[in-house]
């Protein structure tokens, strides 16, 4: 057909022949992978009837592939008084909803980075695949566990020393679907929630500073643990993953945190070593709201000291800003507002974890903006657009596949699930 263009109308946009002949090479390998596959029951282990079975040689099932769709001739087996069937064919090639693991791959793959729908026009864009977005949204909820349970295997090939590595944690709210609110305490004027918690954890590693003595991260260091459950639970996953990173090679480990309470009881559950930072961020955020409560809202006086105070924090003088702002509030006598014994008390709680000064001349980092990307990065990009509400279990699937894409391990994961490299052809050298 293109030689017949070029004879008749001279040579034209190669689009329409890459196109054309997309399609060519999709219909040709719909035919070769149905022939491949006719004999493939024939050597498969317990393909035979057991006691009880009726055996249909010729079972047809159509399966939905890279390619488009085929026709699977198989042997099926059904037990007339369990009522119950089996096509061992089906398990050994690893269909899913009668949709093979490639396509399975590159479904959950679209959509961990967009929407069903967006996912469903990009598939067919990119690649000439049909596929509906609630279908793949199906997929995502058959994917994501297996893909949970590939990232909590594996181990990194490195066997050197880890100079630093840094473990981060926090968490953000994910819009739901009522029925996974009910009962449950939140911040809406009602006392209900809108969003449950999904915890986030950061791993990052750390070899050196740059020219200025300003720590630098490794490059594409950075991977991530995700998930609903409670934090000491949630601990654990950021351990595995942190050994899993090389945790026991690590000469120096550093925990960074905001304030929160669940984060340095999962500091001290599961990195006692750590050396423990409070975000000079969060605690820059407690000490402007602290001025203005002692001196006025945006007062002069607050000013000034906002900025006093600031350039003590960072010179390791925490104990100083304490007792001069316990001072101020015994001044304040009976006008002063309760919540600021409380705010003074806060940096009493962390003052061991504020040491900005000597983070500093060690190289090493004190903000937890790892993690708080990831949050925005990891979660919020995908789980938190509008109109979105979700399961938990939807949510915890895209999680763990956004987690795998994320740390870069989406190809390790999937190939060792379905063991996608045996026949990979090698270029030869």
């Amino acid at each position: 057909m293109v030689r017949e263009a070029f004879a008749r109308q001279g040579v034209g946009n190669l689009e329409a022949i890459e196109l054309g002949l997309r399609q060519a090479l999709l219909r040709d390998g719909r035919y070769l992978l149905e022939q491949l596959l006719v004999q493939a029951g024939v050597s498969l282990a317990d393909n035979t009837s057991r006691p009880g079975e009726q055996c249909h040689p010729e079972r047809t099932k159509p399966v939905q592939t890279i390619f488009g769709e085929i026709e699977l001739r198989r042997r099926y087996f059904y037990h007339t008084t369990r009522h119950t069937g089996r096509a061992p064919l089906d398990e050994a090639l690893g269909l899913i909803n009668g949709f093979s693991p490639g396509l399975v791959r590159l479904s959950a793959r679209a959509a961990a980075r967009e929407g069903y729908e967006a996912a469903s026009q990009d598939l067919l864009a990119f690649a000439g695949i049909k596929i509906e977005g609630r279908q793949i949204q199906r997929l995502v909820n058959f994917a994501g566990p297996d893909i949970a349970a590939q990232l909590a295997l594996g181990q990194s090939a490195d066997t050197e020393p880890v100079p630093v590595m840094y473990l981060e944690v926090d968490g953000t709210g994910v819009p739901m679907v009522a029925d996974e609110l009910a009962g449950r305490k939140g911040k809406q004027p009602d006392g209900t929630a809108k969003t449950r918690e999904v915890k986030l954890g950061s791993i990052f590693t750390q070899t050196g500073c740059d020219e200025e003595g300003r720590p630098e991260r490794d490059y594409a260091s950075t991977t991530y643990a995700g998930g609903f459950e409670p934090a000491d639970a949630f601990g654990l996953r950021v351990r595995d993953e942190a050994r899993r990173r090389g945790l026991g090679r690590a000469r120096k480990v550093v925990f960074i945190g905001d304030g929160a309470a669940w984060i340095w009881e999962l500091r001290r559950l599961n990195f006692p070593q750590a050396i423990e930072i409070l975000d000079l961020y969060h605690a820059l955020e407690h000490l402007h709201q602290l001025c203005d409560g002692l001196y006025g809202p945006q007062s002069p006086w607050a000013c000034k000291m906002k900025a006093t105070w600031t350039e003590m924090f960072k010179n390791d003088r925490v104990a100083e800003v304490i007792a001069s702002a316990r001072r101020r509030l015994k001044d304040l006598g009976s006008d002063a507002d309760q919540s600021l014994d409380t705010q003074i008390a806060y940096f009493e709680h962390h003052q061991h974890r504020m040491l900005y000064q000597s983070y500093r001349q060690a190289g090493l980092f004190y903000g937890s903006g790892v993690v708080e990307a990831g949050c925005r990065a990891v979660i919020g990009q995908r789980l938190k657009n509008s109109g979105m509400f979700w399961t938990e279990a939807g949510a915890r699937s895209v999680v763990d596949l956004r987690c795998a894409l994320k740390s870069n391990r989406w190809d390790e994961c999937w190939d060792r699930l379905h063991d996608s490299k045996r026949l990979s052809i090698r270029a030869a050298a």
